[in-house]
């Protein structure tokens, strides 16, 4: 980074993985330039608002909302709002740019971030998205036209895209603290370095009760004989549920590490050797820029089936196993990990093959990027 940033704004939000990015871009921005301003916009009644501010930032809120598929009395309610949004949302990203007066405006993705984008192209203002999926989403195939870059996370994702000479692969950025241990030091900080190899699996909310209830399946399984360590995350909503199943099917679960949720996701993915899944963009930038393979269920509740598309990126370059959900149970699950970790070899070449994916660096290009646009 050359560049002395006195202000910048960044717009993101829906889910978590469109805001951390640009929590990391900010922190990193911080650092070398400890008198920078920063200001997030995003939606008036999405989580970002929660995550932002719990991180001490700034944010403001314009009227935007998504469009749902469907003809359903209560969905066309919605989608008239979203319209009567869609029309006043651009005049309040305008006052905003015009009053905090950005030297640049970052998109990380999600609906959310299209009125400043937008709004800023139009102002003359620098403006970049980062696209972490492999299939654009709907707010990037909007903007394409007008946004100055747009970087994604693989080089595949070029294809996918009407402007290439626009797109920068620049990786999607992992915290730092991912990177602060060495792999045999976060299994010593966890208690399994006794040459058992670790799996560490979790799932995100969409469809996590499913999972889980497979997952219950694969502890069972897993308790007859012990060959691995293995943390599992349920959810808050997910771990009463899964301990209830382990008690109903008389299984001692002393096998698992069972817990709500993985507070210490950086050490624990650092000490794994494989992690099973969902392939949401924020964990796949994770698994490749730590090089640990995993079994990958893609959640069939996104749009466009998205998270199988990045999924099946990771498959082809051979990191990683995927399966559906449809024929998905946690006997496959279990025959799957085991059938891997029983071969070294195996697990060593899906390691290679993630790590040949990831780009740790990607915060740095991300804003070598963003200072490489000329006005």
């Amino acid at each position: 980074m050359k560049k002395a940033w006195k202000r910048v704004l960044f717009t993101c939000g829906g889910t978590a993985g469109h805001v951390n990015p640009a929590l990391a871009l900010a922190q990193r921005i911080g650092e070398e330039c400890p008198d920078a301003e920063f200001l997030f916009v995003g939606a008036e009644r999405g989580l970002e608002r929660d995550l932002l501010e719990k991180a001490g930032y700034p944010f403001k809120t314009v009227h935007v909302s998504n469009f749902h598929r469907s003809f359903a009395v209560k969905e066309l309610r919605h989608n008239l709002v979203s319209v009567f949004n869609l029309a006043r949302s651009p005049a309040e990203a305008k006052r905003i740019l015009l009053e905090f007066r950005p030297e640049a405006v970052i998109g990380t993705g999600g609906y959310a971030s299209y009125p400043a984008v937008k709004a800023a192209a139009k102002l003359g203002i620098p403006t970049a998205v980062h696209e972490s999926n492999m299939i654009p989403g709907l707010t990037t195939k909007l903007l394409e036209p007008v946004v100055d870059r747009i970087m994604v996370g693989f080089e595949a994702c070029r294809a996918n895209y009407k402007h290439p000479e626009k797109v920068i692969v620049t990786g999607t950025p992992v915290r730092g603290d991912f990177f602060t241990r060495t792999k045999s030091e976060a299994k010593r900080e966890l208690g399994v370095d006794d040459g058992k190899p670790l799996v560490v699996s979790f799932w995100g909310s969409l469809g996590a009760s499913g999972m889980n209830r497979q997952m219950a399946d694969f502890i069972a399984l897993e308790a007859v004989k012990t060959p691995f360590h293995h943390i599992h995350s349920a959810g808050k909503a997910g771990f009463p549920v899964i301990q209830a199943l382990l008690k109903e099917k008389g299984v001692d679960a002393s096998s698992v590490r069972l817990v709500e949720y993985l507070y210490n996701m950086p050490l624990v993915m650092r000490a794994a050797d494989l992690v099973i899944s969902r392939a949401g963009a924020s964990t796949l930038s994770e698994l490749t820029a730590l090089g640990v393979p995993a079994v990958l269920v893609p959640s069939p509740y996104v749009t466009n089936h998205h998270q199988e598309k990045n999924a099946r990126a990771l498959e082809e370059a051979g990191g990683a196993v995927v399966l559906t959900e449809p024929e998905c149970s946690g006997q496959l699950l279990f025959k799957t990990v085991s059938d891997v970790l029983r071969d070294p070899a195996r697990l060593e070449r899906m390691s290679a093959a993630m790590a040949s994916l990831g780009i740790r660096d990607a915060t740095e290009r991300i804003l070598d990027t963003v200072e490489s646009i000329e006005k």
